[in-house]
């Protein structure tokens, strides 16, 4: 359904630290640029960060989220810990399970340097 999902920031290298060490978590090698953006590219799909082209201040969106799927609870813990440690800061519950209405997920929710709201996504097999 998507092909990409792009995150304003307002420090790119400070950023750039932050996912390269939180998607490195999933296998996905550092962003690369081409000036004023970073990408990063995996087999679904691309995610990439920039500062805004209007030159305003990049904010994140109230009750927006991006969520990236993992393969286990210990990868999530993995995406989490790597945020926390490369600037983000964790909310809402810590990692762990959760019952929804479909099914058991294990989430692990924080928020990037610039506050947009992430989550690390693994659903069990039934």
């Amino acid at each position: 359904m998507f092909s990409h999902v792009m995150l304003g920031v307002n420090d790119l290298e400070v950023s750039k630290k932050f996912y390269d060490a939180l998607l490195g978590t999933l296998g996905i090698g550092p962003g690369f640029s081409d000036k004023n953006r970073y990408f990063y590219r995996s087999p679904t799909g691309i995610f990439a960060i920039t500062t805004p082209i209007n030159g305003e201040p990049a904010t994140h969106g109230n009750g927006s989220t991006i969520g990236f799927t993992v393969q286990s609870p210990e990868q999530a813990d993995a995406f989490h810990a790597a945020g926390i440690a490369n600037g983000g800061t964790t909310c809402e519950e810590p990692p762990g399970f959760r019952e929804g209405p479909s099914s058991k997920l294990y989430l692990a929710y924080l928020r990037d340097p610039d506050g947009n709201k992430i989550c690390a996504l693994h659903r069990p097999p039934k």
